[in-house]
């Protein structure tokens, strides 16, 4: 229920998004393609780490809206159901974070490999610039399932030549001062982090002027 209830809050406020495009066209668009850990769940919009990206952006002097495309509960199978619906503000860059559902599920890594290079090849074909998020699990899932899972981010990104953050939760992950009680969402701080750990992978993707 909650991963619907997300999706149809995501396509109305991505609706509206793509209104304020036509109205100011000045303005490069960011979409941010995940997940709960996108979506900020647990936390206030502005704390999740698409708000805080925009608000460096901002204060770094490029005209970027991010627009937060992030549905609690999401796989990679959901995510290349959506990029028609992430395509329509006509981003410049794109950051895809996507996974972390489909590790927790122990589906398919190959069918997440399928998803995912499928994701980046359609977006680039829309003209956007990726950059991909990898993701890792923790060791209870076992050696070889981890180790495949891991494995398919990096392959991904080779293979379709975009830019690679190798762990979205960098600093983050296992860290109690930065995870709510349940061990897996960042806090607002944790959220601080991400966006902080994302900047140098995201930065040589913009496009400077004003």
């Amino acid at each position: 229920m909650i991963g619907l209830v997300a999706r149809a809050l995501f396509f109305a406020a991505l609706a509206l998004s793509t209104v304020g495009v036509s109205g100011a066209r000045a303005e490069r668009v960011i979409v941010a393609l995940g997940d709960s850990l996108t979506a900020g769940l647990g936390v206030a919009a502005d704390e999740a780490y698409p708000a805080r990206l925009e608000a460096r952006l901002a204060r770094e002097g490029y005209a970027y809206r991010v627009v937060n495309a992030g549905v609690s509960g999401d796989t990679t199978a959901g995510g290349l159901r959506r990029v028609d619906w992430v395509l329509r503000p006509k981003p410049e860059i794109v950051i895809v974070a996507l996974g972390a559902n489909d590790g927790l599920r122990a589906q398919s890594p190959q069918a997440m490999r399928e998803n995912l290079a499928t994701i980046v090849r359609r977006l680039q074909a829309a003209g956007a610039r990726v950059l991909l998020a990898g993701m890792r699990l923790p060791p209870n899932y076992g050696a070889e399932y981890t180790k495949e899972f891991q494995a398919v981010f990096p392959e991904v990104a080779r293979s379709t030549g975009v830019a690679f953050m190798p762990f979205l939760l960098d600093g983050v992950a296992a860290d109690p001062r930065l995870n709510q009680p349940d061990g897996i969402h960042p806090t607002a701080a944790g959220q601080q982090v991400i966006a902080d750990r994302l900047w140098p992978y995201l930065r040589p993707l913009l496009t400077t002027g004003k």
